[in-house]
């Protein structure tokens, strides 16, 4: 009988993990102050460049549509930093695609959560839970 209890608190505990891991927060931060932020302490180098939706156009298009989705631990973190953190992953991954597709700039950035696109010319949406944030991007890979 004891047993029984001790699993069915176990069990109920592991599914108050599992809803509270799966109630992220959406959070909009400034996209370009975070940009500039990683190019001025090294974490992006700078040959890249980056443009959210509606805020530059032309060049050649090199790739249309590069996705990129990383999550990171932001237990016991503020969403700011642990979104700042998650975003700079992100663009870590499209400067290094772009970079490998003979591209310098990857324009139309959309936030991509859960595959449903959100555009702003000024921000970018996180997800943050109890244990994780997360930034997925879409953009196009261009040459200008």
């Amino acid at each position: 009988m004891f047993i029984q209890k001790v699993s069915l608190f176990v069990a109920l505990s592991m599914g108050g993990i599992v809803t509270a891991q799966a109630a992220d927060k959406m959070h909009d931060y400034n996209f370009q102050d975070a940009v500039s932020r990683a190019v001025a302490d090294g974490t992006l180098d700078g040959s890249v460049k980056f443009y959210l939706a509606g805020t530059k156009s032309g060049g050649k298009m090199i790739e249309q549509g590069a996705v990129t989705n990383k999550k990171t631990n932001g237990f016991a973190k503020s969403a700011e930093s642990s979104c700042d953190h998650v975003l700079r992953s992100a663009l870590i991954q499209l400067q290094n695609t772009a970079k490998e597709k003979g591209a310098n700039a990857v324009t139309n950035i959309v936030s991509y959560y859960k595959a449903k696109e959100t555009k702003s010319t000024t921000t970018y949406q996180c997800a943050k839970g109890t244990a994780l944030a997360g930034v997925a991007l879409k953009g196009d890979l261009v040459k200008f």
